[in-house]
């Protein structure tokens, strides 16, 4: 991790650049990164599954009040036009605060604490934040229609689209731009890091297959839980160490700050 300090009482920039993502100027290492992810997960799973479990019941509450005024979830869920409406009512409502849980996971990358209210600490960017979340899901399922190849591309390609909105301040298009322009140098290591995070997954849910409606079902959900409380924490700090090597941060910092960049930080 590069790190430079600007000026005292100014700026302190850590990672790659804008500048340099787009021209490929960068390098990831798949191994270093799931390693030094992991030991951050072991110190940052609790805030960022408390904040997933908050971005969840956002989203069950609003699919509950829209699917109510379409006939019901069943109806909602059967009837396609139904089905996309309620889709994207979700994406504009819950992606504005599930930025947040991004942001956790790139300022863990800089040895910064955070805290499940970081959800809300996004929310004045939220408009930009839900065109963009959008704009990348219709990119993906327009992708996925086509055929198969096109959406995972672009899934792997704009997955780090919605920080370059909120910390770069960036508008949806400029930020896809940018992101397309930028992993398309790495597309592969990125997608072999998602590729193993995604077996991961699997793995944990083979006891639940098997168990199946038996008595172990109750044990093997458990064990299924107990996993993704470290594997989602994990997906989104190997995003953050992603942003950090690829587009880097900065930091507002003053002289007697620059060395502590553990302390907690406070939206």
């Amino acid at each position: 991790m590069e790190e430079n300090s600007v000026e005292k009482n100014s700026v302190v920039k850590i990672g790659g650049s804008v500048d340099e993502a787009v021209k490929g100027e960068y390098s990831l290492d798949v191994k270093a990164i799931l390693k030094e992810a992991w030991q951050i997960t072991l110190k940052s799973r609790m805030a960022i599954n408390l904040g997933l479990l908050a971005c969840l019941l956002i989203g069950m509450l609003v699919s509950m009040l829209v699917s109510s005024q379409l006939g019901g979830i069943e109806v909602a869920i059967q009837d396609q036009q139904s089905a996309t409406l309620l889709n994207i009512i979700v994406t504009l409502v819950v992606y504005p605060f599930i930025v947040g849980i991004e942001m956790m996971g790139i300022f863990h990358s800089v040895g910064l604490k955070t805290q499940p209210k970081l959800i809300f600490a996004f929310l004045k960017r939220g408009s930009w934040v839900a065109i963009s979340a959008l704009l990348t899901s219709t990119l993906v399922t327009i992708g996925l229609t086509l055929f198969y190849l096109p959406g995972i591309f672009l899934a792997v390609a704009l997955s780090l689209v919605l920080p370059l909105v909120v910390e770069k301040k960036m508008s949806p298009m400029k930020a896809i731009a940018v992101s397309l322009q930028a992993t398309r140098f790495q597309w592969f290591k990125i997608f072999a890091l998602y590729i193993i995070l995604a077996l991961a997954v699997m793995v944990a849910a083979v006891p639940v297959a098997a168990a199946g409606a038996s008595e172990l079902g109750f044990i093997a959900i458990a064990f299924f839980l107990f996993c993704l409380a470290y594997i989602a924490p994990l997906f989104y700090n190997v995003k953050g160490i992603l942003y950090r090597e690829i587009f880097g941060l900065q930091l507002h910092t003053s002289a007697d700050q620059n060395s502590t960049l553990n302390d907690t930080f406070s939206a």
